[in-house]
């Protein structure tokens, strides 16, 4: 899941909960022989759904996850599949039924199918933190669209799914033809969720005691606030999730609102000291993107990677925005934890960038993004030059894009803010590098 407002991941997950669409009959002895080939390469429950251009859906699940494969009517042998970025942990498993009429992939999936491309996506077999299972799904995808007369796949993904991009074309080179990342986690988990740690360890320090401190458990190592209703409540999962969204994202709020009013005052004086030690700009949106995303996964991310991937302990924060005696007590006070050497090996497999691959890749990244930092992509494009190719990499970096926070009532930077003619001139530029090889 590509995560454009954390905000209404859950609305958003919602949304996607309607399986595979019953079977059918496509028209053309071509598309009903789909049924067959999906069969036969292990596929459950295939369906076809025709689309009113002549092409096909092809849906059902691989080993029991759920994928929706578009075929166009000229197809011309070529496929897209797209790994889809972090959802909210407990939100429903699924994807859409079509790809192309509910593209999750930031506008590729129309762009490729109009040019003859199959495209698609799987469901992954957990939500939170599953760059091992979405890797593993997207591979069996592709098994699947090779079977159907696929002859050269191209893999996409944002947010996580740029983790799962890079998995993908590191530990399997001769799957895919090419990659393509957008607003991705293409460094590493260690830098990702570290920057999610010392971001939450900071507010909780510098708002102790303030109106603007989060709500739940204080630990670093925990969620502050639980995903799913207690048993015997009523109340929807989504509208439970929605209501712990706005439960951490409240306070913040206040606080940027507070700073407006005062620019010289306590929030703003929090905000400006907060952001000097993080990777995350001073902006409402690059507080609460890193703040919900802990506060409501950190359970997760332990149990997914056996551990801490991340531990603070002995680091020495430093900032222009603090005194030295401020340094000091902040530096003997803020909270602790220690990474897990289990956690971080598990980490570095799925995935740490090595910056070894054969085929192109293009990475485009705003300069600012609220949630995944553009050191991402510094650190991706530094490991392609330590240990790779460089001329194999293209990195696009594009202006920030700032919209509505939902429901917050103020605007902030966008997790994955592109344009549509930013993306397809990234999947144009991976296009042409993969066809001159």
């Amino acid at each position: 899941m590509s995560i454009r407002a954390i905000l209404a991941m859950a609305a958003a997950s919602a949304a996607l909960v309607a399986g595979p669409a019953g079977a059918q009959t496509a028209a053309g002895d071509d598309q009903a022989s789909y049924l067959a080939l999906a069969t036969a390469a292990g596929a459950k429950a295939v369906a076809l759904s025709p689309r009113a251009d002549g092409g096909v859906v092809v849906g059902g699940t691989l080993d029991g996850q759920q994928f929706a494969l578009a075929v166009p009517k000229a197809w011309n042998h070529q496929v897209l599949l797209f790994a889809h970025g972090y959802s909210m942990p407990d939100s429903p498993v699924a994807v859409s039924t079509d790809p192309v009429d509910k593209d999750p992939a930031l506008g590729l999936f129309k762009l490729a199918y109009g040019q003859g491309f199959a495209v698609g996506h799987s469901a992954y077999a957990k939500a939170g933190v599953g760059v091992e299972a979405g890797a593993k799904a997207t591979l069996r995808l592709e098994g699947l669209a090779e079977r159907l007369g696929a002859t050269r796949a191209y893999v996409g993904g944002g947010s996580m799914g740029g983790s799962i991009v890079m998995a993908l074309i590191e530990q399997h080179p001769k799957t895919f033809a090419g990659g393509l990342s957008a607003c991705g986690v293409t460094q590493g988990w260690e830098q990702e969720i570290g920057g999610l740690i010392d971001m939450r360890a900071a507010y909780n320090y510098f708002t102790r005691g303030t109106p603007y401190a989060l709500p739940g458990e204080q630990d670093l190592a925990r969620s502050a606030l639980p995903t799913l209703p207690p048993a015997g409540s009523t109340t929807p999962p989504a509208t439970f999730q929605t209501t712990q969204v706005l439960k951490i994202a409240s306070p913040i709020i206040r606080l940027f609102a507070d700073a407006r009013r005062d620019p010289s005052g306590p929030a703003a004086v929090i905000i400006r000291k907060v952001s000097s030690l993080t990777p995350f700009d001073p902006d409402p949106a690059a507080f609460v993107f890193p703040l919900v995303t802990a506060g409501l996964g950190m359970d997760d991310m332990r149990a997914t990677f056996g551990g801490n991937v991340y531990g603070n302990r002995g680091k020495t924060y430093a900032s222009p925005a603090l005194t030295a005696a401020e340094a000091a007590t902040l530096n003997r006070d803020i909270q602790r934890i220690d990474a897990d050497k289990a956690a971080v090996a598990y980490a570095r497999v799925w995935h740490r960038t090595e910056g070894v691959f054969s085929v192109p890749l293009v990475a485009v990244h705003n300069q600012i993004d609220a949630l995944v930092p553009y050191a991402q992509a510094e650190g991706l494009e530094a490991a392609v030059t330590a240990h790779g190719d460089p001329k194999l990499l293209t990195l696009i970096t594009v202006p920030p894009l700032r919209a509505a926070i939902p429901g917050a009532g103020v605007d902030g930077y966008v997790h994955c803010g592109f344009t549509p003619d930013q993306m397809a001139s990234a999947w144009s530029a991976l296009r042409s590098q993969v066809e001159k090889r």
